[in-house]
């Protein structure tokens, strides 16, 4: 007799539990999940410890490198002068700054003392000052403040802007970087008073005090924040390897330097400028932990603004005659492993550390002479070609300026709209086109500007169309195409790569459909970043993971800054409009912001437009020239004077030939001669700064205790068993909408077009197309392989002739367009099932006694009424009549269920088997066995019980 062997159940995997506590949310302890610095622990004097060797050689050596690099100031007055009091980290180094308050109106003069003091000789110091300044009042204490942003003056005296409070966003290398929370205005003269409120100096400072400060400006102490990583580590090696500890000069970047105008008056009158200030970036700046198993992955987005034309969205638009173009941001993210902290490797390989990679992005307006009038009555106004530039020299210019800031080739993404019921999108693609055309003809061959132009908005509107899909395939040609930086030597000994080229993603706006088409990218290059460090096996991450839903997040938050900060409102179309998840939802909040934004640009947008064109030196007062509220226009304040004479460049070669060379990284990076046998804290205090040592501090307040991370999705109650996968990337939910995996056709056989015959298709390698009309026809065709050309108006037949069914059952149900999913139905669907509701009589006649119930109803019946009676509730009462009420009688059964329900056993908690025939406990019972709801069905209605 042949013996039956049954197959072995499929066990489910058992995944390592969560033993340590998640750190407490940063949503219910701060809403901007930062660390408010003003209570950063302060050194306590620690003079009776004794130090070891290697300690006193450091925190003892009179000429130690880093104790130029001040990090806490304190202001000082008196009647004559103000003294600025820097101390180094370890507060045990100090210098001081002397500005003179008497000085002519319009003068600024700085004394910077090059003596460096101890803590006793800066306390004896201060004590001998306000002994000599007794008599005029002494010496004043009159904040403490995190850093000199510089000197400004409108029509009299200067003014210094100081840091007040800062918070700390993120931690690049061991260096941190900060937000400014708020900011303080510090007139220069004697005796200063508040200006007259009518005067033109109080309207100079109101205007100034439009541009808030205290949101999205950054700074750091020892990492350039201006530059990106690619270029501070080339910039380290190659002084490295000329013999020098440090870069002999500091090499900020002004086009992101938004204080530079600023800064000019104390290069001027300063030796050491940067050791008492610092530039500031405007833009976004987040930083994220992903958990691997306790590995920990840094994720880092940085964006920066430029200040050359910069301004509000109708009000700057297109480029200027140098080749700026408006709302020109740069956003680079840094995804590195924080198995060690610092950019060093071991065995003194300085600023080689193979954890860290970076990617850049870039967005800007088309690089053409066009504008819109800013006219309250239309919320879309006319694209206006206001100049005529044949050879197109303002791209020229901008795309030179794109090849010196990151290499060759430069990939041009653009998403505007091709085709428009009244040419507005269209007019500028057309031209844009014939913009790249032209100056394509002239680059080398393999130096030429790919670009794709793609309807983005059509096809997001269109059901034969995957707009998410689309863009991953335009994402990993770009991510091929640039490469991105990879600091190195590597594990396997590669050399560091680096990333030569960018991708430029513009729109109308450069907002919505730039920010969803640079989170594609971004998330391309975040897979190919995680597979360079060692984490994924893969060059690809999902959607619906821990990993990429906390990169969306962050997406999600630089689009909305950005947004803000050029269009007064956030995003309007976010990922999950684009994915078609919860588009219904977020119907309401996508009018809301376009209201936001039409207000803004309407009423509000002029004031930022004067505070920014005040705070960056575009306007400067001059004596007998117009007031900044006077100007009609500040086209001049952008452009070059038209009657000054300048040297044109040249129409055919209009690039520079260094700025196509490709970028190599310096070999060199161990310290020579006399620096080999310094420690790493000559070369850089990244210790220093980032562990604070002698210092008290806790661990609720370390930044890196208080990051977001991957953790705060998992939820803890599943992990106790070992059923719950801890990986960030481990997809959790399938939405309703894209789903974004190898499309299969209707016989379940999936698709033999690999990805790479489909980036051949859309983008062409060999030579790609310029053409947008064959670009929009590439890319339709191979969006979806699952409906290849299939017609808009087919797909909605289909989905209504499946609701037209001969089953008597199904009719009856169809009445209705509820049996349409929400997702698939139209706007017209939704406004019909909106306004014409369809109800059942029973539901009329259940809402008709609802609405007639009173709203309050005593608990003890009495004859006599209650206080203070409403009409409604006598009406209701009296509506009952005797004779109803005598007619009411119980019957056997109800009597029985009512004796039963008031019967108490002795054990009442108990269940014997008299109970089992009862009909709540056969439910509980099928439930048990079966882990489902027990269903009757009685006719047509399906009941659980």
């Amino acid at each position: 007799m042949p013996v039956r062997v049954e197959a072995p159940k499929a066990q489910q995997p058992t995944y390592p539990q969560l033993s340590n506590n998640l750190p407490a949310s940063p949503v219910s302890k701060n809403p901007n999940n930062k660390i408010n610095d003003d209570s950063v622990p302060k050194s306590f004097d620690r003079s009776d410890v004794k130090l070891g060797r290697l300690e006193k050689e450091v925190y003892e050596d009179k000429d130690f490198d880093g104790v130029r690099r001040m990090h806490k100031f304190t202001l000082y007055e008196t009647a004559t002068r103000f003294y600025i009091v820097g101390s180094d980290l370890l507060d045990s180094r100090f210098r001081i700054l002397k500005i003179d308050r008497t000085a002519d109106v319009g003068d600024l003069s700085i004394t910077e003392d090059e003596v460096i003091y101890t803590r006793e000789e800066t306390t004896r110091l201060l004590a001998t000052i306000e002994d000599g300044n007794r008599s005029t009042g002494g010496l004043k204490h009159r904040c403490p403040f995190w850093g000199l942003l510089g000197f400004v003056r409108f029509t009299g005296a200067y003014y210094m802007l100081l840091i007040t409070k800062r918070s700390i966003v993120a931690m690049i290398g061991g260096h941190y970087v900060y937000q400014i929370d708020n900011t303080e205005l510090v007139p220069l003269t004697a005796g200063a008073r508040k200006p007259d409120r009518n005067s033109e100096e109080a309207r100079f400072v109101n205007i100034l005090g439009n541009l808030d400060l205290a949101r999205s400006f950054y700074f750091s102490y020892s990492y350039d924040i201006t530059r990106t990583l690619q270029h501070n580590i080339i910039r380290q090696r190659e002084a490295l390897s000329n013999g020098l500890t440090h870069p002999d000069n500091h090499d900020y970047n002004d086009m992101f330097a938004w204080n530079h105008y600023l800064l000019e008056p104390a290069k001027k009158h300063m030796k050491n400028t940067y050791d008492w200030c610092m530039p500031i970036v405007h833009g976004y700046v987040d930083q994220s932990a992903i958990s691997v198993y306790g590995r920990i992955i840094y994720i880092t987005v940085i964006a920066r603004r430029s200040r050359y034309f910069a301004g509000a969205r109708f009000l700057k638009r297109g480029a200027n005659d140098l080749g700026y173009v408006a709302n020109d941001v740069e956003t680079e993210q840094i995804v590195s492993d924080m198995l060690t902290t610092s950019f060093h490797a071991p065995a003194k390989n300085l600023y080689s550390n193979p954890n860290y990679t970076s990617y850049v992005q870039h967005r800007g307006s088309i690089p053409l002479f066009w504008t819109q009038k800013n006219d309250a009555a239309t919320p879309k106004p006319p694209v206006e070609m206001n100049l005529v530039d044949p050879f197109f020299s303002a791209a020229a210019l901008h795309f030179d300026d794109l090849f010196q800031r990151y290499g060759a080739p430069c990939i041009v993404l653009n998403l505007v709209k091709s085709k428009e019921r009244t040419p507005r999108e269209s007019l500028l693609l057309k031209e844009f086109t014939q913009a790249i055309n032209y100056l394509n003809q002239f680059l080398p061959t393999d130096k030429r500007i790919r670009y794709i132009a793609w309807d983005m908005s059509r096809a997001s509107k269109s059901r034969d169309q995957d707009v998410i899909e689309t863009l991953e395939t335009i994402a990993e040609v770009v991510v091929n195409t640039t490469g991105f930086f990879h600091n190195g030597p590597s594990r396997d000994g590669a050399e560091a790569s680096l990333q030569n080229g960018v991708c430029r993603t513009n729109c109308i706006d450069c907002l919505d459909r730039t920010n969803a088409a640079q989170f594609v990218i971004g998330k391309r290059a975040l897979g190919h970043q995680l597979h360079a460090l060692g984490v994924i096996s893969g060059t690809s991450v999902e959607y619906d993971t821990d990993a990429v839903d906390l990169f969306t997040h962050m997406y999600h938050d630089h689009g909305d800054t950005i947004a803000v900060q050029y269009a007064g409102s956030h995003l309007v179309n976010t990922m999950e409009t684009y994915r078609k998840i919860n588009q219904w939802t977020s119907h309401s909040r996508d009018m809301l912001e376009s209201f936001k934004r039409y207000y803004n640009n309407s009423f509000l947008d002029a004031q930022r437009q004067e505070a920014y064109n005040l705070f960056l030196g575009n306007y400067i007062f001059t004596q007998g020239q117009p007031m900044l509220w006077d100007l009609s226009t500040d086209y001049y304040l952008h452009h070059i004077d038209p009657r000054a004479s300048r040297k044109r460049r040249s129409y055919i070669k209009w690039w520079t030939p260094k700025n196509l060379e490709k970028r190599v990284m310096p070999r060199a990076t161990r310290p020579l001669d006399e620096f080999a046998n310094k420690p790493y804290s000559y070369f850089d205090d990244y210790w220093l700064e980032y562990y604070r040592p002698k210092a008290l501090s806790s661990f609720l307040k370390v930044f890196s205790y208080d990051i977001n991370s991957t953790l705060r999705y998992i939820p803890i109650g599943q992990t106790s068993e070992g059923k719950y996968d801890l990986s960030p990337f481990k997809v959790r939910t399938n939405h309703g909408g894209s789903n974004h995996k190898k499309s299969k056709s209707k016989n379940n056989v999936i698709n033999a077009e690999t990805p790479e015959n489909r980036l051949k298709k859309i983008t062409a390698l060999e030579g790609w197309p310029s053409s947008p009309q064959k670009q929009q026809q590439t890319l339709r065709q191979t969006s979806n392989p699952q409906f290849p050309g299939r017609d808009h108006n087919a797909v909605s037949g289909d989905m209504h002739s499946g609701l037209r069914s001969s089953s008597p059952v199904k009719q009856h149900f169809a009445v209705g367009r509820d049996l349409i999913p929400l997702e698939q139905r139209n706007m017209q669907q939704v406004v019909e099932r909106s306004l014409n509701p369809s109800l059942s009589e029973k539901e009329t006649e259940e809402y008709a006694l609802y609405v007639s119930h009173p709203l309050n109803l005593p608990l003890v019946v009495t004859t006599e009424l209650p206080p203070n009676t409403s009409r409604d509730f006598v009406n209701y009462v009296n509506s009952t009549s005797p004779e109803a009420v005598a007619n009411l009688r119980a019957t056997d059964n109800d009597i029985k269920s009512y004796e039963e329900f008031l019967e108490i056993p002795e054990n009442p908690l108990s269940v014997d088997e008299a109970d089992g025939g009862r009909g709540r406990y056969r439910a509980y019972q099928y439930w048990i066995m079966t882990g489902k709801l027990k269903q009757q069905r009685i006719g047509m209605v399906s009941v659980k019980t």
